[in-house]
């Protein structure tokens, strides 16, 4: 082969493709990726939320040997720790524990060093991959595959072949070890108030292959299914059903969805249950009430027009942006509030004051059912003489929560 032959195949590949084809093949290429890190490594592998079949496991490690050089075991490991240690100090990779500029352009070092940690690796890795291939090929030499898939897009490609392979090579640590572990701690918005800061980045999981409907994972983290709302869309669930139909894939577990029917006149086991099972969306509906409560209260303050109530209704509506997460995650400025704004409000007051006796329900691991049902029932009569408009809608909620349609 002459220089001139050299030149026009680094021009042209083999495939010869325009500037705009060989742009989409590289978006094709990262979007497999995508798929292959939330259908194979974090549903099936690391949650066990759905079990695939030899053929696209198999395809998704080898794709992932080839663009990332991530070892499934340690990915897996990683991300259970994440999940075990969330916005602690031990947490792999909190923007709460590490800062959020660190996670966002410092994700991937941090995915690095604690994959390197053979503890976490022991203690959060058991059941993955552990074959022939895996152990002689995929975790032996995980670097192979990235400078194999180099020499495939310079073949395929020519030249421009290079530029594809920096942009797989950046995909998965700016969308997934930036964006998720950091935008996806940080920013956003909740379906539901679990005791983490996890967020809902869009309600379209198109991008990231479902990613970004990171607050409705971390509220039910084995679910194979990351979309929850109707107007949420998960592409990474599209392909799972896609291959479920196929033969390909078994979905072990999905997110369960509340069910409301009319409200019994007291609560009952069947109710106590359900409200257990769905502490989630009983706490989001309790903090929709909270949020309603300081809106109210500072319009009523403000009407009144007495001594203090510009200072007192600014102070419930700052409120209202904070008051109804979790108490875990109130800072310091927030604690330092909390008791003017109580005095501010007496419907506010028993409002907190009693999400914290609600909340105390699933605490209670050593009581029994009566016992549960008394809690409930007593939380329910006290909430409709309270004469505060959302804890009495918050008693008809509860019972009106029941067990799944068989």
């Amino acid at each position: 082969m002459d220089l001139q032959a050299v030149l026009v195949f680094l021009d042209s590949g083999l495939l010869d493709l325009s500037w705009w084809q060989v742009l989409l093949a590289a978006l094709l290429f990262t979007h497999i990726t995508i798929a292959a890190v939330t259908i194979f490594l974090h549903r099936c592998q690391a949650h066990r939320a759905l079990e695939l079949h030899a053929i696209p496991s198999h395809f998704f490690r080898f794709w992932l040997w080839l663009t990332t050089g991530m070892v499934t075991k340690e990915w897996a490991a990683v991300h259970r720790k994440h999940h075990a240690k969330c916005e602690t100090a031990d947490d792999p990779h909190s923007p709460y524990a590490h800062g959020i500029r660190t996670v966002l352009f410092k994700g991937a070092e941090l995915y690095r060093g604690e994959a390197a940690n053979a503890e976490t690796v022991r203690k959060y890795g058991h059941g993955t991959p552990d074959d022939w291939i895996e152990r002689n090929l995929y975790s032996k030499h995980s670097a192979l595959g990235i400078w194999l898939m180099l020499v495939i897009n310079v073949l395929l490609f020519g030249a421009i072949g290079i530029t594809v392979f920096a942009v797989q090579m950046i995909w998965i640590p700016v969308t997934a070890a930036g964006i998720i572990n950091g935008l996806g701690h940080w920013w956003g918005y909740r379906n539901f108030d679990c005791a983490d800061g996890s967020t809902n980045i869009s309600p379209w999981g198109i991008l990231i292959g479902g990613e970004e409907l990171h607050n409705n994972h971390h509220s039910y983290a084995t679910s194979a299914k990351l979309s929850n709302k109707w107007y949420e869309f998960d592409i990474g669930w599209m392909y799972i059903r896609i291959l479920q139909m196929l033969g390909l894939a078994k979905v072990k577990k999905v997110a369960p969805r509340a069910r409301l029917v009319a409200a019994r006149p007291r609560v009952d086991l069947e109710a106590l249950q359900a409200v257990i099972h769905h502490r989630y969306d009983v706490m989001a509906a309790y903090a929709k009430s909270l949020r309603a409560a300081c809106a109210e209260e500072a319009a009523r303050v403000r009407r009144a027009g007495l001594g203090e109530s510009h200072a007192q209704a600014h102070l419930l509506d700052s409120a209202r942006r904070w008051l109804h997460i979790d108490a875990t995650r109130w800072n310091d400025q927030h604690r330092a509030k909390l008791s003017d704004v109580l005095a501010a409000s007496d419907a506010v007051r028993k409002l907190v004051e009693m999400r914290a006796e609600l909340e105390a329900l699933w605490e209670r691991s050593t009581a029994s059912r009566e016992q549960l049902l008394a809690h409930l029932q007593q939380w329910c009569a006290r909430a409709e003489a309270s004469g505060v408009r959302g804890l009495q809608e918050m008693s008809v909620r509860l019972r009106s929560y029941a067990p799944a349609a068989a």
